[in-house]
């Protein structure tokens, strides 16, 4: 296991060496300040999503939403509830389908909402629909291998 880990600021896309000696909750950007662990899920579209996806050594779990979708809107705060709890375990990260349809055309997406864990750049799982917290957090955990 490398003794130190790339992940990328939400705030200017910079990727960041951390050390896994010590704690990433507290860790900021290196070019910006920025904290790169808020526990909230960040908004992305095209080429920041690209980006956080294929530079991030920890797993994206990403949240494919629209804003007038009922069932998106109630996944919502139990996405954030994880989020909070995961991070920086995993990087968090909401697409929001409408305003990137290249992004929903490129991963099949043909319900919403639509979750899908990215590992080491790859689709490691997806499943659409709603979850509670706990099959959540249990589906993350089989996805990532955690």
């Amino acid at each position: 296991m490398a003794d130190a880990f790339h992940v990328v600021c939400p705030a200017c896309d910079a990727v960041n060496r951390l050390p896994r000696s010590k704690p990433a909750r507290a860790a900021k950007c290196g070019r910006c300040g920025a904290e790169l662990f808020s526990g909230k899920p960040i908004e992305l579209g095209g080429e920041r999503f690209k980006r956080h996806v294929a530079r991030n050594d920890i797993p994206v779990v990403v949240d494919f939403w629209a804003p007038w979708c009922g069932p998106c809107r109630a996944m919502a705060p139990v996405f954030e509830q994880v989020a909070q709890e995961l991070e920086p375990a995993a990087r968090f990260v909401k697409v929001n389908v409408d305003a990137e349809p290249g992004l929903a055309g490129e991963f099949g997406i043909q319900g919403i909402p639509a979750l899908f864990v990215f590992r080491n750049g790859q689709v490691a799982s997806k499943k659409a629909g709603m979850m509670d917290p706990a099959s959540l957090r249990r589906w993350i955990a089989e996805g990532t291998g955690r």
